[in-house]
């Protein structure tokens, strides 16, 4: 048996006609395929790519609670992948494509999660670097930093399923937007500078719908889990239709949410949730944002995580306008990456390595500094 017959026999067979093909799966630069179908050959780079070992210690939701049962990044992604999975084999749509998705949409997630990238956007745009959003970065890190500034060549539909998944916003339908691959090209340039594009963002696949709403599932019932763990809430702090409707637990939560967009969407080129599950989401949605999210951190610990990263930025800018080589970013970053990369700004690069860092090793850097 040759390499293309093994290939043909790992594809996923009888999929759905509005799963998207093996033959779909291009990349921005042709190479020669081997005996591993093409997402799934995206399964692995973005599992053996350094940003994934990153994940173990970045921020879920809580940053400075000493539990090891509290969802850190690493699990969250593992999650979104078991569900968007379970979610796409019951509607036979691409699974490959799906788990490439999902592990690697977070990769560009800066240290201490939200609250580290919104600092890291004020950065970036201070610095005219346009708008910073860990999706976006995740998708620069596959096409031009990993493999030290060469970049993984992942699939087009695999990219943009990444680019265009946001857990922050819940929508009742889901439906993909065909779109060429310059297309793909213009909104991921765009997405830099125009706040429009950012947000209208549409996946060109159904897979990449599953995983934005994916990413939700995931989460919502897990950090409620994690909170009442560390006795920040309890469920009956829940609202009343929330248990009524998703139940207390996040066994409960995913269980409801994920039949009802199965019951919702088979046999149908979009993904669709009730309206009483619908409604329970984004309810319980608000309830986190007020009772968890906003408390996850105290004004002190935001306050400290923000001089991290802004001295730690001017820091490593000061040092790459002197060409100290001594630097970290020099020794840790910039002298492993190719001279393509090294033909980004200053201010581009730092932000770059900012946002690759974990928790502890920006902690790390920012005591270093300060003591020394």
């Amino acid at each position: 048996m040759n390499y293309k017959e093994i290939n043909e026999n790992m594809q996923i067979k009888n999929l759905s006609k509005y799963a998207c093909p093996y033959n779909k799966g291009i990349r921005l630069v042709s190479e020669e395929e081997d005996y591993r179908p093409t997402f799934y050959r995206d399964i692995d780079r973005v599992l053996y790519s350094l940003a994934y070992t990153r994940y173990l210690n970045k921020t879920q939701v809580f940053s400075h609670i000493e539990n090891d049962h509290l969802s850190r990044r690493m699990t969250h992604v593992q999650f979104v992948s078991k569900i968007a999975r379970t979610i796409g084999r019951a509607l036979n749509l691409n699974e490959d494509l799906i788990e490439a998705a999902s592990l690697g949409h977070d990769l560009g997630h800066t240290p201490f999660g939200h609250a580290g990238e919104k600092i890291l956007n004020e950065i970036s745009l201070k610095h005219n670097e346009g708008y910073f959003n860990h999706n976006i970065q995740s998708v620069r890190l596959l096409m031009e930093i990993e493999n030290y500034g060469k970049g993984y060549n992942l699939t087009v539909p695999v990219l943009d399923a990444i680019m265009c998944h946001n857990g922050e916003k819940l929508e009742q339908i889901y439906e993909p937007k065909d779109k060429s691959i310059q297309e793909f090209l213009d909104e991921y340039d765009k997405s830099y500078t125009d706040k429009e594009v950012l947000n209208n963002m549409k996946p060109m696949t159904l897979e990449g719908c599953i995983l934005r709403v994916s990413d939700l599932i995931a989460y919502l019932g897990k950090d409620v889990e994690d909170a009442i763990r560390i006795n920040i809430i309890s469920s009956d702090d829940l609202p009343a239709n929330v248990k009524k409707v998703l139940g207390t637990t996040n066994r409960e939560i995913i269980n409801k949410i994920s039949k009802d967009i199965i019951n919702n969407s088979i046999n149908h080129n979009y993904i669709k949730i009730s309206d009483d599950i619908f409604n329970a989401m984004n309810e319980l949605m608000q309830f986190n944002y007020q009772n968890i999210y906003n408390k996850a951190l105290t004004d002190e610990e935001l306050t400290y995580i923000k001089n991290a990263f802004n001295t730690l930025f001017d820091k490593y800018l000061d040092d790459l306008n002197n060409n100290n080589l001594e630097s970290n970013i020099y020794k840790s970053y910039l002298n492993n990456m190719s001279d393509e990369y090294k033909n980004n700004t200053k201010e581009r690069i730092v932000i770059d390595y900012l946002a690759g860092m974990t928790d502890d090793y920006i902690i790390k850097q920012y005591n270093n500094l300060k003591n020394s």
